[in-house]
């Protein structure tokens, strides 16, 4: 989605809370924000636990982590947005294990499963789904909106054509991208693939779970968020190109221009 900035990327909420607010008293607790990519989690544990950079990540494969036959063993979608109490003993292995059982907490449920299963997908794919629509940036209000047009997109065989999953793609935080930017070769690219990536781009709060699987009704193909708190949805070409002219008249920098603005017309 053009101009929107990825979930957990400037969070103003504190890594580390600790028991007295003291700087270099002990951390109480790793708050972990909605939105974070697996990559980042696994830096805010190395901090919280003073451990060296890379830490967390080479013990993925000694974590046991429970997660999904069709992860493959990527915990990406799957370590849950939340405060974890950093009690003596905790390892990257124990905090990985709590925030992938608390998301198996959240999307196990039975509403999960029926909601899924309403749209023609299953439970990760629907945790894929949320982990866009969190990254995308939209508010709260729009997320279901949000979710409606991936899902219209995915029915009708349409390439998702985000920003969000070409941001992941290329190691980038945040848009803006360039047309250049959406030819570049990976699975997670949206704009040359059609379907969903392969795995959740980052990991959903409840909120975005939430509209994934309960989304608005619509027949929305398209949105952007031309500034903060102004997303427009539409199911019309034309509309779409000119909320997307005038996201670039008030955003473009250097000779950038949204993805969204090719030919081909993009989702978001």
């Amino acid at each position: 989605m053009a101009g929107a900035v990825m979930a957990g990327t400037a969070v103003a909420v504190p890594l580390l809370t600790t028991a007295d607010g003291r700087a270099g008293s002990r951390p109480a607790a790793l708050v972990i924000p909605e939105g974070w990519r697996a990559s980042q989690v696994y830096d805010a544990i190395d901090k919280a636990l003073q451990l060296p950079p890379g830490s967390t990540r080479k013990s993925l494969g000694k974590a046991g982590l429970k997660l999904p036959k069709d992860a493959a063993g990527n915990p990406e979608g799957y370590l849950f947005p939340a405060s974890y109490p950093l009690r003596d003993g905790a390892t990257p292995e124990s905090l990985l294990r709590s925030m992938v059982d608390t998301a198996h907490q959240k999307f196990d449920g039975a509403p999960v499963a029926a909601g899924a299963q309403r749209n023609s997908v299953n439970v990760y794919q629907a945790v894929t789904i949320a982990s866009i629509v969190q990254a995308e940036g939209v508010e709260k209000e729009d997320m279901g909106k949000a979710a409606r047009v991936i899902l219209n997109r995915l029915e009708r065989g349409m390439p998702l054509q985000l920003d969000a999953t070409l941001t992941y793609a290329l190691g980038r935080a945040t848009p803006p991208t360039t047309e250049e930017d959406t030819r570049v070769e990976s699975p997670y690219n949206t704009y040359q693939r059609t379907g969903l990536p392969p795995t959740p781009i980052g990991n959903p709060g409840e909120d975005a779970m939430r509209a994934a699987i309960n989304p608005t009704p619509g027949e929305w193909l398209y949105f952007v968020t031309v500034k903060p708190g102004d997303t427009r949805f539409t199911a019309d070409y034309a509309t779409h190109m000119r909320n997307v002219d005038e996201y670039n008249s008030l955003h473009q920098k250097g000779g950038q221009r949204s993805p969204s603005a090719a030919p081909s017309g993009g989702a978001g």
